[in-house]
């Protein structure tokens, strides 16, 4: 058996993983106004995990010192989930947290990468923003107009609701994106005009 041993520096690991891949592109008047209104959103909606923590208590409670469960609570649960996780996604661009695959561009200079900031933005985020956008609006729409209800059993109403969070959750998004973009752009172009630290 051989004694082969791996040393890692766990500080430099965590120091790496610690939003190394971020950027710090300048702010601009425009780009302050949007992440001072997703952020504020997100404190708001923070609020929703705590309701989801008593939701899932309760529902056990319910059904193991009970033994009865309603539906339409459970299904309230996995609602809440949903529209935490989509307007998570917004956030999570604002505060340039979201996942990403850096191998090789962590290594690139600065202005390699806001280009493919800049393209990746233009070219795939706000695409796929619209067509998602796009395509609920209808899915909506149709849920409304038929009053659309869950098909168990003592579920929950107005089906069109939770739906809905599809459109605000990527709007959320867009603005989250839009910030980002014109920061880069300002990184790039300067315009706008960059803000002063």
């Amino acid at each position: 058996m051989s004694d082969f041993k791996v040393d890692i520096d766990l500080d430099a690991v965590e120091a790496a993983s610690v939003r190394g891949h971020a950027l710090d592109f300048p702010q601009t008047a425009v780009s302050n106004a949007i992440d001072a209104f997703v952020t504020g959103l997100a404190a708001v909606f923070n609020w929703v995990w705590l309701l989801l923590i008593v939701l899932i208590v309760t529902n056990v409670l319910l059904r193991y010192v009970i033994g009865t469960n309603f539906i339409a609570m459970e299904e309230l649960q996995w609602h809440i989930y949903a529209v935490g996780f989509l307007l998570g996604l917004g956030y999570a661009v604002s505060l340039d947290g979201h996942v990403r695959v850096d191998v090789a561009a962590e290594h690139w200079p600065p202005r390699r990468r806001a280009w493919i900031e800049f393209f990746g933005l233009l070219c795939f985020v706000f695409p796929f923003i619209w067509i998602v956008v796009a395509n609920a609006v209808p899915f909506v729409e149709r849920s409304f107009a038929l009053n659309e209800v869950s098909a168990a059993p003592g579920g929950l109403p107005y089906r069109w609701v939770i739906k809905a969070f599809i459109i605000i959750a990527f709007a959320y998004l867009g603005l989250a994106a839009l910030s980002r973009f014109l920061r880069v752009c300002a990184f790039l172009f300067g315009v706008p005009a960059p803000r002063p630290h």
